[in-house]
Order: C-alpha cells, then structure tokens, then sequence
C-alpha cells in the first residue's frame, strides 16, 4: 500500500467490518482505526437503547473519523478504517474530511446472515433490532467510485483476501 493512502471498510452492522479492516491493515502495513471507538457518549447511549441515530447525530463522528484519516494519511502513512457509511452523502464527507487519496471496501450481505451475526455477538452496543434501519439507510455504493464490493458469504481469510485483490486491481487502474 502506498503511504498516504486510506481505505474504509464499510457496511451495516454485523458485516464484519472490524475483522476485515483489522486483516486488510494486517496485510497492507497499514495502521488500524476502529471508527465505533469515535462515536460520542450520545451515539452510544442511543444506540443501546434501540434508537437510530440521525444524520445530525452522524456529522461530527463521520468529521472525526475523516480528521483521523486525514492526520494519519497526511504524515505519509497508509491507514485502515471502519466506518458505516451508509449514505453517499457520508462517504462524499468522509471523502473531504480525509482530504486525500481514500477507497471504500463495501461488504454485502443478506438480512438473514447479517441478523444472525448480530445475535451472536456479545457484549456489542449495537443491538440486533437496528439492522432494519441500517439497511433503509443504506445506499449500495456498489459502482461508485472508488468503491470496492465483497460478499461476506465466504470465511474471513477469503473476504481479506477478495477485498486486497480488489483494492489491488482499483489502484493500478
């Protein structure tokens, strides 16, 4: 990965974000930065409680994630992020926030396996009965660019693997 370059690894919750963003930055030698860590004490609270969050809730914790972004990148440092991103209106943000050189890996995946994830995981703020809202959010940024797309079907090697090979090919276009 060249230095400077940033890569958000995006999608509802229970796509596995964190664990493809950990396994990409692994891979590349990039630094790892997990977006949820950045939302406010608000966004979680609300969150937890079953609440949606709105896009006035999204600004400054999309704005501090491309700050990061930008921080990282601009010292010459390549640098994996998660991050939702739902609407394009967020990654456009994002986007110029970071103020650099910045892709998108979208992982897609059905309702059914996504749901099942979330019930499975413990101990995670994000309760299973939000994903409905996060998926009428969700504006597939499939074909847009910059923007890579990766089923989640496969085992988590493959998905890390699918996405660089991906990544790979978009940067050499």
């Amino acid at each position: 990965m060249s230095t400077g370059r940033a890569v958000v690894v995006m999608g509802v919750s229970g796509c596995g974000k964190t664990s493809v963003a950990e396994g990409l930055a692994a891979a590349l030698g990039a630094g790892f930065l997990e977006g949820d860590q950045l939302h406010p004490q608000a966004n979680i609270d609300k969150m937890s409680k079953g609440i949606p969050l709105t896009d006035a809730d999204r600004w400054p914790w999309l704005d501090r994630i491309g700050a990061e972004l930008h921080t990282v990148t601009g010292a010459g440092a390549p640098i994996v992020a998660s991050c939702s991103a739902l609407k394009r209106a967020y990654r456009d943000r994002l986007r110029a926030e970071a103020g650099g050189d910045l892709s998108f890996v979208f992982l897609r995946g059905s309702r059914e396996l996504l749901i099942g994830r979330m019930q499975e995981r413990k101990g995670h703020f994000m309760p299973a009965s939000l994903l409905d809202s996060q998926l009428a959010t969700l504006e597939d940024p499939s074909g847009e660019e910059g923007v890579v797309t990766v089923d989640i079907d496969a085992p988590l090697d493959e998905i890390v693997a699918t996405s660089l090979e991906r990544l790979r090919a978009q940067w050499r276009r």
